[in-house]
């Protein structure tokens, strides 16, 4: 398929969607938007694809939404198309996603961020939701997403004086899971990714779904949920290749 505004590159079982609007900083627009879930949509049907990233540029994850594309838009034409409603088929992807975060991410750049399993940022790397000196507000889970990442107090602050968060707060924070120097970022993500890769696919999608489930439900819940996913993973061959592994010191080859 021919590309507009991303890359797509497939690797050891990795699939890399790189974002590629150099001139508006990887400004998302609907177009982005849609051809980063096509390549989703790709990448979750092939079987042999254990993980997914989506990086940007050194200096720009992403630098917000595309404003351009959104100053004549009006009430009801926006809510009755719920402008931004293909966003949120980014998060319920069920296979893992790691966001390579390097120079800015800002508003939707962050939004998307935020929308994967986790973040891997550079040193170099500016988050902010910074919506409000526009008088709007985040519209793709800014400040749902921050607050369960950062809690109250930092959402609340940034959400509302658009402050920026570094490299070094946002891991603090828990933000972010680790910064690396920003010419390491994207081979330290891509080992990450590999990893998983290298894992059972059945296993991996189903404990991405018990921890998103913790945000969810009660941890009794949570709990039993967490128990019956443990349970079934017994019905699949990984899980008897695994376990046979390790009894005869050897690597597992998985194949679900």
């Amino acid at each position: 398929m021919q590309w507009n505004t991303i890359e797509l590159s497939i690797n050891k079982g990795v699939g890399l969607i790189t974002l590629n609007r150099p001139k508006a900083l990887n400004a998302l627009n609907s177009e982005l938007i849609n051809e980063v879930n096509l390549a989703l949509d790709q990448l979750e049907k092939d079987h042999s694809i254990g993980c997914i990233v989506i990086a940007g540029s050194e200096k720009a994850f992403a630098a917000g939404a595309d404003i351009k594309e959104m100053a004549d838009l009006s009430f009801p034409n926006i809510y009755l198309d719920d402008f931004f409603h293909l966003a949120d088929r980014i998060a319920m992807r069920r296979k893992p996603l790691i966001a390579a975060v390097s120079g800015y991410a800002l508003g939707g750049g962050c939004e998307l961020a935020l929308m994967c399993d986790f973040i891997y940022c550079a040193d170099n790397a500016k988050f902010a939701l910074p919506e409000v000196t526009l008088g709007v507000l985040p519209g793709i889970g800014g400040t749902q997403r921050l607050t369960l990442a950062v809690g109250k107090a930092k959402a609340m602050e940034m959400c509302l004086t658009a402050r920026q968060m570094g490299a070094a707060e946002a891991e603090q924070s828990g933000l972010v899971a680790q910064v690396f120097a920003k010419e390491e970022l994207l081979e330290q993500t891509l080992a990450a990714a590999e990893k998983i890769a290298e894992k059972s696919l059945t296993a991996v999608m189903m404990i991405k779904e018990s921890i998103n489930r913790a945000f969810e439900v009660s941890l009794a819940e949570g709990l039993r949920f967490e128990r019956r996913l443990f349970h079934s993973v017994f019905a699949c061959s990984d899980q008897k290749e695994g376990m046979q592994a390790f009894v005869e010191k050897r690597p597992a080859k998985f194949t679900q």
